[in-house]
């Protein structure tokens, strides 16, 4: 599977700069601090319109012990009471990704290609990934997960309830053992991402420049295809 591949691997079950500055020490959870946190982004999703930002997704593969870097710029925004995703990876090569309505295509624009992925009955959970954190609920995600209540840290200026999660489905966890996010619960956003698989890789996100609940120019990030466009589908 090639990087990108697998970094849009990660991606659909997680969730997805320059580097954040070092973080303070992590401060350790209350009692019913977990329980303030979840109600705090249960609050915060019924506010959330959209959110962009720079990213920076380092994936480190432990087989060749080498760690690949992309930088981009991704959105998420709130249609009906669905969430859209656009992404555009501009180094080291620019790519697309899109999820609308249930489906995640993926766009190569220097091959013509596009991967269209449908999760057959698992749209839910898809976007249960994709949204961790950017406009979802806390209530939907201890469905999901199981967590862990890490503490309060600041990441980059920022005050982030640190949470540590395994997945309740037997079959994500043949894919993600656990995931430990940085999520401002008053905004409802995650600054940060560290999603470990059980081959021992794992990928970091981090995201900048963070703008929330402003106009999104989706422009950018459209898929544009054309006569000579081959495309498989999943």
């Amino acid at each position: 599977m090639t990087t990108f591949r697998r970094t849009v691997a990660s991606l659909i079950l997680s969730s997805v700069v320059s580097v954040i500055a070092p973080a303070s020490a992590v401060a350790q959870p209350k009692p019913g601090h977990l329980d303030e946190v979840l109600r705090q982004m249960d609050a915060a999703s019924l506010r959330f319109q959209s959110a962009e930002a720079t990213f920076q997704w380092d994936l480190y593969e432990k087989v060749v012990q080498q760690t690949t870097t992309q930088k981009g710029t991704i959105y998420f925004k709130k249609d009906g009471a669905k969430t859209v995703m656009g992404a555009k990876v501009t180094s080291p090569s620019i790519k697309i990704l899109e999820y609308r309505n249930g489906v995640l295509t993926l766009f190569d624009p220097g091959t013509d290609h596009e991967t269209v992925i449908t999760p057959k009955g698992n749209q839910a959970q898809m976007e249960s990934f994709l949204t961790l954190g950017f406009g979802g609920s806390g209530r939907e995600m201890a469905k999901a997960w199981t967590i862990s209540d890490l503490g309060d840290e600041v990441v980059s200026g920022v005050q982030t309830a640190k949470l540590d999660l395994v997945p309740k489905d037997p079959a994500v966890r043949n894919n993600c053992t656990h995931m430990t996010i940085w999520v401002d619960p008053v905004r409802g956003i995650t600054v940060k991402q560290s999603f470990y698989m059980p081959s021992e890789d794992y990928r970091t996100a981090v995201y900048s420049d963070i703008k929330y609940n402003q106009s999104v120019d989706t422009k950018p990030y459209q898929i544009k295809t054309d006569s000579k466009t081959t495309t498989d589908s999943h």
